[in-house]
């Protein structure tokens, strides 16, 4: 018994040890005059991002609607 007495406490240490590693720190990672570089096109998860943009456009031009990609514009196209 005091063998598994000890790998309960060594788990149980181990995941207090994990879930308080998670803990956020009191101040954030990325300041605020640090997002508008994380908020560029450029740092997509996509490929192309800047031809994907400029497709997006060119669609809500067209269609005179907007989607769900947040690109700004209305339906004339004249930006």
């Amino acid at each position: 018994m005091p063998a598994r007495a000890l790998i309960r406490s060594t788990c149980t240490a181990l995941a207090l040890a994990a879930a308080l590693s998670a803990c956020a720190p009191l101040e954030p990672w990325v300041k605020p005059y640090e997002r508008e570089n994380l908020a560029d096109p450029i740092m997509a998860f996509d490929r192309y991002p800047v031809s994907t943009a400029y497709l997006d456009h060119v669609y809500e031009a067209r269609e005179g609607a907007r989607g769900a990609t947040g690109n700004a514009g209305g339906g004339c196209g004249c930006n």
